[in-house]
C-alpha cells in the first residue's frame, strides 16, 4: 500500500470519529435538565447509563429564582459543560428563566450552543397519568440518543410506570377524597379534582392569575360574605412552590369555626426529604389529605 493511500485511509477514519456522535451504546450520558421533575424519570430510565443533573431548586418556583439558578449553573459548571444532552418541560418557566440560563452560560463561556429536548402536547406532570406521559417521551429520547440499548430502557420505563400505579388511591381512600372538600392553589387544582377526585369548593391563586380576581384575600371575602358555603371545608392546599398565600384563609375559616387544616403538596422531588422521586411526592401529596 502506498503511503499517499495509507494517509488518505488514516484521514477519513479521523474524520469519520469526529463525526460520530460522542454517545454510544458503552458510553455515559451527561444529561442537564431544567428541573427535578425531569431529572427523575431521566436517572430511573436511563438507569447504569445516564448521569443526570436539575437546575433550578426544587423547593421554589422558577419564576422566583433569577438570583438562584446562575449560582446553580456555576456549581454545575463543568458538568454543563462537559454534557451531551439537555432536556426541558418547555412550560413558560423553562422558556424564561431555566433553559436562556444555560444557554447564556453556555455561550458565554465555552461559545457553545445548546439543542434542546423538550416535552410536546402535555400539560402539566404531578398526576400518575401525566407523570407516566412524560416518561414516554423521556423513553424515547433515550433511545434515539442511544438505540443500542433500546431494551434496556424500554423495560426500565414499564417499571418507571408501575411506581405511580403503586400509589393509586385504594377504593377505600376514593371514598373518604370523594367525601372531601378543600380550598385549593390553583396549580394543585387538576390533581386535587381530577386524580384524588375531592371536592373543590374553590380555589386561590397569585395576583397575576385572572386579574387579580382570585387571590386568597379574595377567597377570605367570599367566606365572610357566604360562610356556608365553606362550612364543610376540611383542607386549604397550599402549592409549596408559590409560597405561603393561604395562612389567611385557613384563619378566617376557623374564625367561622370551620376546623380546616392548611396543608402543603409539592411539585418537584427532592423539595422535601425523603421525596425522590415523583411516585414519592405524589404519594406524599395524597396522604397529606387522607388525615
Amino acid at each position: 500500500m502506498s503511503n499517499n493511500r495509507y494517509c488518505s485511509i488514516i484521514t477519513l477514519l479521523v474524520a469519520i470519529l469526529l463525526i460520530v456522535p460522542a454517545v454510544s451504546g458503552s458510553a455515559t450520558l451527561k444529561v442537564v435538565c431544567t428541573t427535578s421533575v425531569l431529572m427523575d424519570p431521566i436517572t430511573f430510565i436511563g438507569g447504569d447509563n445516564v448521569e443526570a443533573i436539575s437546575i433550578a431548586d426544587p423547593t421554589i418556583c422558577p419564576h422566583l429564582q433569577s438570583d438562584i439558578i446562575p449560582n446553580r449553573i456555576q456549581l454545575n459548571k463543568d458538568f454543563i459543560a462537559g454534557a451531551n444532552m439537555f432536556v426541558a418541560y418547555n412550560d413558560s418557566n423553562d422558556r424564561q428563566y431555566n433553559m436562556p440560563a444555560v444557554k447564556d452560560f453556555l455561550a458565554a463561556n465555552y461559545n457553545r450552543s445548546v439543542e434542546w429536548y423538550t416535552i410536546s402536547k402535555l400539560s402539566g406532570w404531578n398526576t400518575p397519568t401525566n407523570s407516566k406521559r412524560l416518561a414516554e417521551q423521556v423513553e424515547g429520547w433515550l433511545v434515539e440518543r442511544d438505540p443500542t440499548n433500546k431494551t434496556y430502557y424500554e423495560q426500565r420505563y414499564v417499571n418507571y410506570t408501575k411506581t405511580f400505579d403503586a400509589v393509586e388511591p385504594t377504593e377505600d381512600e376514593k371514598k373518604k377524597l370523594n367525601q372531601t372538600k378543600v380550598i385549593v392553589m390553583v396549580w394543585q387544582q387538576d390533581p386535587v379534582k381530577n386524580w384524588l377526585g375531592m371536592n373543590v369548593v374553590n380555589i386561590f391563586a397569585p395576583e397575576f392569575y385572572m386579574n387579580g380576581t382570585k387571590t386568597a384575600a379574595k377567597v377570605v371575602d367570599d367566606i365572610n360574605a357566604n360562610p356556608d358555603k365553606y362550612k364543610d371545608v376540611a383542607y386549604v392546599i397550599e402549592n409549596m412552590q408559590s409560597g405561603e398565600l393561604a395562612k389567611g384563609i385557613e384563619e378566617a375559616l376557623k374564625d367561622k369555626g370551620i376546623n380546616a387544616t392548611r396543608v402543603i403538596f409539592t411539585n418537584f422531588p427532592h423539595s422535601v426529604e425523603g421525596l425522590d422521586t415523583m411516585a414519592d411526592v405524589l404519594n406524599y401529596n395524597k396522604h397529606l389529605v387522607l388525615g
